[in-house]
């Protein structure tokens, strides 16, 4: 299965930017996807995933509120709007996809298929 990104830039501070994700299989088994972030010099951590069948989503205490994720099953898409954006989510954000994700756990796990990434900075 590959992932690709789209929609990484640049953007003000309190400003927006949608993030996409396509996958390339559809009729390979996923149960869950989700965006990964890596902010320099330190390690990559899921801030949202989102369960493919039911829609379920989870995220990272720091982006709550701000960062809503979605996907659209009919088109193998998956995306990430992020709104009132900070300085502090500069980073590189990488798609993530979860062959078996029975529930929420299974995000402690390593996902199975990464994108690219795509870099995402936010400064005036």
């Amino acid at each position: 299965v590959q992932l690709t990104e789209s929609g990484g830039g640049l953007a003000q501070p309190g400003g927006s930017l949608r993030l996409s994700c396509s996958r390339s299989d559809p009729n390979f088994r996923i149960d869950a996807m989700g965006w990964f972030r890596q902010v320099l010099g330190k390690q990559r951590e899921l801030i949202a995933a989102i369960t493919l069948g039911g829609g379920s989503t989870n995220y990272r205490e720091s982006v709550k509120g701000r960062f809503t994720i979605n996907r659209d099953n009919a088109k193998n898409t998956m995306w990430l709007q992020m709104n009132r954006l900070k300085p502090e989510d500069t980073g590189v954000y990488y798609c993530v996809a979860y062959e078996y994700c029975p529930n929420y756990a299974c995000y402690d796990n390593d996902p199975n298929y990464w994108g690219q990434g795509t870099q995402v900075t936010v400064s005036s």
